[in-house]
């Protein structure tokens, strides 16, 4: 589980095959093989890792690349990072699982980023809701008729990919999995 509070901005700096490879430090301090770190809101596995000189790789699956904007990246390109949340710890986004739902689509950049989302999501989405973009919790402001809008402040877009993503770039999306739960537990309840 993960909050959607974005801990550090990491660097792709390689992909070969369904090996990733990503510059960061702080997400190092405490790593372990096999540990789980969120990249763009994906939850990926430690496999390999130096934290000396700054990286760490995970296997990723064809699925993966596929299901999510992964396979997008590129060398160089920024990433969201983000460990799992520690019982300790404060929630400050909300409940994240790291299992992206689908690929959103940007339609207009921060601050009012507005994201066009496939059909089959937009039940999940509600005014003042939690959505994760790219790795980032974040409150709906306007569910739309083609996805959601939200409001980003300077400092989310300044510490994250928001800031430099543009208009039809491609965002992962996860939505609140306390919606999708209700929806199960009800319908067995309803008539659908």
């Amino acid at each position: 589980m993960f909050t959607g509070i974005v801990e550090e901005l990491g660097r792709v700096e390689s992909r070969e095959g369904q090996k990733l490879r990503l510059s960061c430090r702080t997400v190092l301090d405490d790593v372990v093989m096999g540990a789980s770190i969120a990249v763009n809101g994906c939850c990926l596995t430690v496999v390999d890792w130096d934290a000396d000189d700054g990286w760490w790789e995970a296997d990723v699956t064809q699925e993966s690349y596929d299901r999510t904007q992964l396979g997008d990246l590129q060398p160089g390109d920024p990433v969201n990072l983000e460990r799992p949340v520690r019982l300790e710890d404060r929630l400050g986004g909300h409940l994240v699982q790291g299992h992206v739902d689908a690929v959103g689509e940007i339609l207009e950049p921060a601050p009012d980023l507005k994201v066009k989302i496939p059909p089959e999501l937009h039940r999940y989405v509600v005014e003042k809701g939690s959505i994760t973009v790219d790795g980032i919790s974040l409150t709906v402001v306007d569910p739309g008729a083609e996805g959601f809008t939200v409001a980003v402040i300077p400092h989310t877009a300044d510490v994250t990919t928001l800031g430099s993503k543009g208009v039809g770039d491609r965002v992962n999306i996860e939505v609140d999995v306390m919606a999708k739960y209700a929806e199960k537990l009800l319908r067995g309840h309803t008539n659908d």
